[in-house]
């Protein structure tokens, strides 16, 4: 086993020798790139950070001044003396190492072959371990190659080698190479000289597109008949630093609160690489490279260059908000692969970061006194209280809530927040009186609708006193009692007194005289003198008018001052009329029918009416009329103290007849009226009645049923 691995060693070393011979050839004169396009190491040991392992030969044929170099182990690279260096202690390594040169005016690879190392340790890197078992007769042997991403033309390139070992045969087969890349998409990008077994790749790959490719190669004979294989073919693209770093937003946005302790995170600033991550080509690394503003410190944030996190470097003092020249900072945030390195790429992005606001100032009057005026009587907004707060407007740490804590214990007065420009609105909620007051004293307080911080607190300037001067104002006449309520008799004389009206001026400060007027008498009863106030009839008081309304009837009187101006005012006087039997009672209904013939049940049901009230109306006495022989052929007897019933005592011709009846009150003296009821006696058959329309002599009387009659005896 160790023999075989030796022999590929050898025929790699023998490859990358034949493949830079044939890169090398053809040049005159100062060639940009590698200058030696391989080396080789002796392995004695592992090899220590930092030793020089071998000098690479590169000029690019203008000074080598922007020149970078790639090794495909990032575990190596090559350092400012060209020497190639352990990047830290390596144990095991590949048996070949390609490096990448490039500048503005070169690009070039040379190959480093290391030897000596253990075979059990090459077979494992190479891949030919326990993932492939061993086969001494196998006579095709396909290491795996690598290519490297972005190469320039000419094209195609030679990247291996196939190997048969049976020299004798090698001319007598045929290289085949199959899989996507090959005879499948992306096609033809990997081609193999059927001759020699060579692979070349045809055009420039990128990494970041397919990383590696996964293809087979067989020999067959001239016939097309399998001899060996398919061996699994694995060319692995090695990356290049040709993606710079990307931020996942162009602008990120951060807030910190004011007084934050020294260290606090901010935000967290991410950008991507789509380089290899195992290499230094996706190690990113974040700077802070401008600040604007720059005061009062250059230097306010601090990024962490690995993970990204902006955190304060200013003390909690100087991070007032209030004392900031700005409450907003912007910075540029640059990240750079190749761990941070000269020769990265960057990728910039921007930071604004907001400095938020907490409650540590306390709302200050402007003022220690405010004045204000108000008429007596009116109401609204008199005085608008000013303050002044340091913090963030239309914050809870800026609005204002005002109180009033002193001053006002008819609460006549209170306090809202503008907010517009917050401030304080003192009103008249309740009419103030010079009479009573003409001067007030309040005492105000304004708080934060947030809780200040502990450290801070509400000051004397949080309070304010306000005078209110009340200006005195003509006010109208009073009227007391207000209604004022009398009980009288209607139909009393004209001109007889019902009332005297009481009106004072609430100008005490001032002698004024009152003048009384009618404003409004609905049914023109009443007059008053205007000078006295004495209320009496013009007219004769009714009970039973229109105008009356449960027995009262309303005049609104107005009494006028002699101030300047004049003021008037208003007051009720409400009648209660007692009743005077002066309506005569009358019979309804007016129409009333019985059958003509003759019996007990053969009634009809009269009743009295009274405008008057109790006593003076029911219980009603009514009979007949005084006329002659009315008593031979009809009888009214007492129902109730309402209604009475109308009885025919014997048969008479179907016609309408005119009885008159005589109703009487009860009032003292009682009334009395002669009234007629149209009796209509009809024909009564199954229910029916037949009458006539043609006026007689008499007239009909309903004739109700006996239950009806029943119901009325009861009542």
């Amino acid at each position: 086993m160790e023999i075989g691995v030796r022999i590929l060693l050898a025929f790699l070393v023998h490859q990358v020798a034949h493949v830079g011979g044939q890169e090398d050839g053809g040049h005159t004169g100062c060639v940009p790139g590698f200058q030696v396009k391989h080396y080789q190491v002796v392995y004695s040991g592992p090899f220590q950070k930092g030793q020089p392992l071998a000098q690479v030969e590169f000029d690019d044929c203008a000074g080598n001044d922007d020149v970078a170099f790639e090794v495909s182990d990032p575990s190596f690279e090559v350092d400012g003396d060209l020497n190639l260096v352990p990047r830290r202690d390596v144990l095991h390594s590949p048996p070949v190492l390609f490096i990448h040169g490039i500048s503005t005016h070169a690009d070039d690879v040379a190959q480093l072959a290391i030897t000596g190392q253990s075979p059990h340790t090459l077979r494992n890197i190479l891949g030919l371990g326990q993932t492939r078992p061993y086969r001494h007769k196998r006579a095709l042997l396909v290491p795996p190659m690598i290519v490297t991403e972005n190469q320039r033309a000419p094209f195609p390139r030679i990247i291996g080698r196939s190997h048969v070992f049976l020299p004798e045969k090698l001319g007598s087969r045929i290289f085949r190479l199959t899989g996507p890349g090959a005879d499948h998409d992306p096609r033809g990008l990997f081609i193999i000289d059927m001759d020699t077994g060579e692979v070349s790749v045809s055009r420039s790959l990128d990494r970041e597109a397919v990383d590696s490719y996964q293809l087979e190669v067989s020999t067959t004979d001239f016939a097309g008949n399998l001899v060996d294989g398919p061996t699994l073919l694995l060319i692995t693209v090695i990356d290049q630093n040709d993606n710079r770093p990307i931020f996942k937003e162009s602008r990120y946005t951060g807030e910190v609160l004011e007084g934050s302790p020294t260290g606090t995170t901010v935000m967290r600033m991410t950008a991507f690489d789509a380089d290899d991550p195992a290499t230094d080509n996706a190690a990113l690394r974040y700077n802070i490279v401008r600040q604007s503003p720059d005061k009062p410190s250059p230097n306010m944030f601090y990024i962490d260059a690995e993970k990204g996190d902006i955190v304060t470097v200013i003390s909690p003092i100087l991070l007032d908000r209030e004392t900031l020249p700005t409450t907003t900072y912007e910075l540029e945030i640059v990240a750079k692969d190749m761990a941070g390195s000269e020769v990265g790429l960057t990728g910039t992005a921007t930071a604004t970061i907001t400095i938020t606001d907490k409650n540590d100032h306390a709302p200050e009057f402007t003022h220690p006194l405010f004045e204000a005026t108000v008429n007596e009587g009116s109401t609204g907004v008199v005085v608008n209280l000013t303050v002044d707060d340091r913090d963030d407007p239309a914050t809870e740490a800026w609005r204002a809530i005002y109180s009033i804590i002193n001053g006002d214990p008819t609460q006549s007065f209170e306090i809202q927040t503008n907010p517009d420009n917050n401030e304080g609105m003192l009103s008249v909620i309740k009419p103030l009186d010079y009479e009573a007051t003409a001067f007030h004293t309040l005492l105000i307080k304004v708080e934060n609708e947030d809780p200040l911080v502990p450290d801070v607190g509400y000051g004397p300037s949080s309070t304010a006193t306000v005078h209110v001067t009340v200006l005195d104002v003509n006010e109208g006449p009073i009227f007391f009692p207000d209604p004022l309520r009398v009980t009288r008799m209607e139909n009393i004389p004209i001109g007889s007194f019902v009332a005297s009206l009481n009106a004072t001026d609430p100008d005490i400060l001032q002698i004024q005289n009152i003048r009384y007027a009618v404003l409004r008498d609905p049914a023109g009863w009443l007059s008053v003198n205007p000078v006295k106030g004495t209320v009496n009839t013009s007219a004769s008081l009714d009970r039973e008018s229109p105008y009356v309304h449960d027995n009262k009837y309303t005049a609104v009187f107005i009494a006028t001052d002699n101030g300047f101006p004049s003021a008037t005012g208003t007051g009720s006087l409400v009648i209660h009329l007692e009743d005077y039997n002066d309506n005569a009672p009358y019979v309804v209904p007016s129409v009333a029918r019985v059958c003509e013939d003759a019996h007990d049940m053969n009634v009809a049901i009269v009743g009295g009416r009274d405008k008057d009230l109790p006593p003076n109306g029911a219980p009603f006495k009514i009979e007949l009329g005084k006329q002659p022989g009315l008593d031979k052929t009809w009888r009214v007897t007492r129902v109730n103290s309402t209604h009475s019933q109308i009885m025919l005592l014997h048969s008479l011709k179907k016609a309408n007849y005119q009885l008159p009846l005589l109703i009487t009150d009860s009032g003292v003296p009682p009334l009395s009226n002669n009234t007629e009821v149209k009796v209509q006696v009809c024909v009564c058959k199954k229910n029916k009645m037949h009458c006539s329309s043609a006026y007689s002599h008499h007239a009909s009387l309903l004739v109700l049923p006996v239950t009806l009659l029943l119901t009325l005896l009861c009542l």
